[in-house]
């Protein structure tokens, strides 16, 4: 039995994840998939440490020709019991998962563009329209059309990442090959995750610069409001839509690597939810409808769901969990 099967077998005998043998060995987990992958070998020192923690000697571990001892009951396993079982991910499951994830990618940026760019019919429509009829037939019943199609999107990513649910808020075990093969993948994403970052945030910061040109050109023109307009938002839309595209599809290899927002102890976090959260979203429908029902400004009031969104990071932090 060579080192890799070794360490495998004597991880899951005493009952640890890749993640928990990482901790105890100061390592990252991606370095004991890697030596369970056999694509790399522990140090001197590290052998020593598997030693110790696993109760055997180095000769068992480092000669092919020695086998394990027999397994008995380890010591370890009431504690063991205290913490919920992880779920196994095979390499079958993991390409399905991403090749879902890969679609989404496509799906929700499309619909998050839809319902942004739901206001720029309204816009273009009144540009041509000076009797603003059209824009009362035609412009609310596209705006309605393109956020209704841009939340079928939604609703169908949502359902097609269902059965995945559990890589967000379990414990997982990748089997052989798992965590190479994402990894490998994450890092051949990494230079377009930063270009499309880049873009999209150059492409947000800059949206304002065609309506401050156009204005300042053409200050009495009710058209070239109009078109200033569209471009914010056709610009705006695209930026968002990019930093989604990319936000999910390395959050796909994170979650198989469990790293950043999908390690275990984030996971714990998330299971619990923040009342704050839920009082601050019907505050901000209260406040969206008070205000639109009393002025009848339904065609600005939308811009309270955009400040919300903003503030509500910030809300999260200022009352997040006391056990977090």
């Amino acid at each position: 039995m060579i080192l890799a099967d070794k360490i495998i077998e004597l991880r899951k005998r005493s009952g640890m994840s890749q993640e928990e043998l990482a901790e105890k060995l100061g390592v990252s987990r991606q370095s004991v998939s890697k030596w369970e992958g056999a694509q790399s070998t522990p140090d001197i020192n590290r052998i020593l440490q598997l030693s110790e923690i696993f109760s055997v000697s180095t000769d068992t571990l480092l000669k092919d020709e020695a086998d394990l001892p027999a397994a008995e009951a380890s010591p370890q396993e009431p504690s063991v019991e205290t913490e919920p079982p992880l779920r196994k991910v095979s390499m079958e499951e993991a390409n399905s998962f991403l090749a879902v994830n890969e679609k989404r990618s496509v799906r929700t940026p499309l619909g998050v563009a839809l319902c942004i760019l739901g206001i720029v019919p309204t816009i273009l429509i009144e540009c041509f329209d000076t009797t603003e009829k059209i824009a009362d037939m035609l412009g609310a019943p596209l705006l309605f059309i393109m956020v209704a199609i841009g939340v079928a999107l939604f609703i169908i990513s949502g359902q097609k990442m269902k059965p995945y649910d559990y890589l967000s808020r379990e414990g997982i075990d990748t089997e052989y090959g798992v965590s190479g093969m994402a990894g490998d993948k994450k890092a051949k994403y990494a230079p377009k995750h930063t270009i499309f970052i880049v873009v999209g945030v150059i492409l947000l910061i800059l949206s304002v610069i065609p309506t401050i040109i156009i204005d300042a050109a053409f200050p009495d023109s009710s058209t070239a409001d109009s078109v200033s307009g569209a471009l914010f938002f056709g610009m705006v839309a695209l930026g968002v839509a990019l930093l989604t595209h990319t936000g999910i599809i390395m959050g796909g290899y994170k979650k198989l690597l469990e790293e950043d927002d999908f390690t275990r102890k984030r996971k714990k976090r998330r299971s619990k939810p923040n009342p704050a959260m839920g009082i601050y979203w019907c505050c901000i429908t209260a406040v969206y409808l008070l205000w639109s029902i009393i002025t009848k400004a339904w065609d600005v009031s939308w811009i309270i769901w955009v400040l919300g969104a903003l503030l509500c990071p910030l809300i999260a932090v200022a009352f997040r969990n006391k056990d977090e």
